[in-house]
């Protein structure tokens, strides 16, 4: 009898330039990932995880959020997402909450350049157990100052998961 078990791919970075992101009070204003596709792997899961670097002087007891949203269709991202590394701006926290799913809420202190980890974090998990077939990442902060300036200083990483048979 055969045995399932799972397999992990390697781990890839996500395209994000997190660089310099401006803080934003309302935490609606941040940083777009490029599209990540499993039309072709079909992974099951996909493993979120990374770091993420605050600039000089941030504010105490503020946050920075990693979000996940896939497509609301097979060729379109809710609201203003689609798929592009580019700065966006949701259009509302009531839209934000309702098209996007939450991977990480790191609080952050006041000490300059400090880096805060998060994950691993099953994509599937977030999403009702189903991978989306396309997914971004969206991070916003209101830390008070931009992130860190240096691009080495910030990374998201995915680690797909799939089954085989033994």
């Amino acid at each position: 009898m055969a045995n399932q078990k799972l397999e992990y791919a390697a781990s890839a970075a996500i395209s994000i330039t997190l660089a310099n992101l401006a803080s934003d009070t309302n935490l609606l204003a941040g940083r777009e990932s490029s599209e990540v596709s499993n039309t072709s792997d079909k992974y099951s899961d996909f493993l979120i995880a990374g770091k993420i670097t605050t600039g000089t002087s941030p504010t105490t007891g503020r946050n920075i959020e990693v979000w996940a949203a896939g497509l609301a269709e097979d060729s379109t991202y809710p609201d203003v997402l689609d798929g592009t590394d580019s700065d966006e701006t949701i259009s509302g926290p009531g839209t934000k909450g309702a098209t996007l799913k939450l991977v990480a809420s790191i609080a952050t202190v006041n000490t300059s350049d400090k880096t805060y980890w998060f994950g691993p974090v099953s994509l599937a998990a977030l999403f009702g157990g189903v991978v989306p077939k396309k997914w971004v990442i969206f991070v916003v902060h209101n830390t008070g100052v931009n992130l860190n300036s240096t691009g080495s200083n910030h990374a998201i990483w995915y680690t797909p998961v799939y089954s085989t048979l033994t």
